[in-house]
């Protein structure tokens, strides 16, 4: 959706970021959905499994982010899919940590708190993107 804005007017490029926007508040809501899962049903997650695939997200995350840099302030489309790759690095590593806590302590608790953390973080992003795009939305008077 975002290649597809990147050559249209300023009310597409919003509507890609308020897209975007809402498919983050939809991560945030489904990592919500699996601290209560877990809460209910706790279990020990695979601190090997996590560690391997935070920092295979984060090599790939990597090299978007870098591609992205230079586009960062473009517009409302080119900010909203840098915010995007962002969390995804902010998540990785906060992934990748959670695993070595959950190794080092023996417990599944870090691995809660990283995911609440990481609810706050989609919740923040999601915010500032819709807020940005209806704002975009307004100015361009759709």
């Amino acid at each position: 959706m975002s290649l597809f804005a990147v050559a249209k007017g300023t009310s597409a490029k919003a509507k890609a970021a308020l897209f975007k926007g809402g498919l983050i508040l939809l991560a945030a809501l489904g990592v919500v959905g699996q601290i209560v899962y877990k809460l209910i049903h706790p279990t020990m997650p695979s601190y090997e499994i996590m560690g391997v695939f935070s920092l295979v997200g984060l090599a790939a995350n990597s090299v978007c982010l870098f591609l992205l840099w230079r586009h960062r302030h473009q517009d409302i489309n080119m900010s909203s899919v840098w915010e995007c790759s962002r969390n995804d690095i902010a998540s990785n590593l906060s992934v990748f940590a959670a695993a070595g806590a959950v190794w080092f302590f023996g417990a599944a608790w870090p691995d809660l708190v990283v995911a609440v953390c990481l609810v706050l973080l989609l919740l923040r992003s999601a915010i500032r993107i819709n807020f940005s795009a209806f704002r975009m939305l307004r100015i361009a008077g759709t």
